[in-house]
């Protein structure tokens, strides 16, 4: 709940659990301009017109889906409700937003299902292997051939994986591969499919997705990845992300498909962070949930 000064004043349990921050560091603060809820940056259409500032507006429920930016530094994918908040003489004093979490119960599903097939998980980031990602794609691909159901995937590289390693220690590389998982996994439908294709590379299947909506994913997944980073020894560390891109075709045998998938992925120039890089810096992201 915020009152009209854009100050959160009521902070639940399912809030804490979503967004992995507790009351006593979110009420009294502004839900923009932090990244507690909203990023605040001006192509973020979610900052412009999200439920909470409708509601007070329009003085009607509104609803939404979007991001919120969990404490660990992911961003984590929700349909929000919101109402306004009157006082006993009908003033609007404020609204309350409620958020339910996109994905979470086909995930936890999904990570059971995987957890009890032996070497399918990967260990460090708990998201499918290739191994695992190889049968979902040969699946696709089978699905496709016989039905023509289209589907396109995405492949991102972490630049310069080894060398952050090496300098920041293997238990930052491991950090920043789980954040880069858990912002994958919070992009995607209940059909798509995420897993970690190699040591720096993380493959996308987007089922039913064809090829004007799949540019619109890889888009919104590059601002995305490009605008978050870890919280290591106090400074905020990242590494620019390189993504192809292709769609199934008729004929098309795995081989062939992560062929030109790779190839998409070469001449992929890298997306650096706005404002974190290995370096260091600092920002935030947020942007809406949707394949158009």
């Amino acid at each position: 709940m915020i009152n009209l000064e854009k100050k959160i004043v009521l902070w639940s349990d399912g809030a804490e659990r979503i967004t992995g921050h507790l009351r006593h560091e979110v009420i009294g603060h502004s839900c923009t301009g932090e990244t507690l809820l909203h990023c605040d940056q001006p192509d973020c259409e979610w900052c412009k017109d999200n439920p909470l500032w409708r509601a007070i507006k329009t003085s009607q429920p509104a609803e939404s889906f979007g991001f919120l930016h969990h404490k660990r530094g992911h961003d984590v994918a929700v349909y929000a409700r919101a109402v306004p908040v009157r006082n006993d003489r009908g003033l609007i004093i404020g609204a309350i937003e409620t958020f339910d979490e996109q994905q979470q119960d086909a995930d936890l599903d999904q990570r059971e299902d995987q957890s009890n097939l032996p070497g399918c998980v990967d260990e460090v980031t708990s998201i499918a292997n290739r191994t695992m990602m190889r049968s979902h794609l040969r699946e696709t691909l089978g699905t496709f051939a016989e039905v023509k159901l289209p589907f396109g995937l995405l492949l991102f590289r972490l630049e310069g994986l080894e060398q952050f390693r090496q300098t920041c220690s293997a238990d930052a590389a491991a950090s920043l591969l789980r954040m880069v998982a858990r912002t994958l996994e919070a992009t995607l439908w209940r059909t798509d499919f995420v897993g970690r294709w190699s040591d720096d590379q993380f493959l996308v299947i987007l089922n039913g997705c064809r090829e004007e909506p799949l540019h619109l994913v890889r888009e919104r997944i590059r601002r995305m990845l490009a605008s978050e980073a870890i919280e290591w020894w106090g400074e905020r560390r990242s590494l620019p992300v390189s993504i192809g891109e292709a769609m199934a075709q008729e004929g098309d045998s795995m081989e062939s498909v992560m062929d030109r998938l790779q190839k998409s992925l070469e001449a992929s120039p890298p997306a650096r962070a706005h404002a974190a890089s290995a370096a260091g810096g600092n920002s935030s992201s947020s942007s809406p949930f949707s394949r158009s």
